[in-house]
């Protein structure tokens, strides 16, 4: 993940990796959504 404007942050939520920018939201970007469903008994 890299940073596409000067305003982007990076944030951990969850497991997951966010990048966030305030002044322009179009560069959002996320990883590691895709898991594998836990299995139920």
């Amino acid at each position: 993940m890299k940073y596409r404007h000067p305003d982007c942050q990076v944030v951990k939520r969850r497991g997951r990796i966010y990048v966030i920018c305030k002044s322009n939201p179009k560069f959002k970007v996320r990883q590691g959504g895709a898991k594998i469903k836990k299995r139920r008994r």
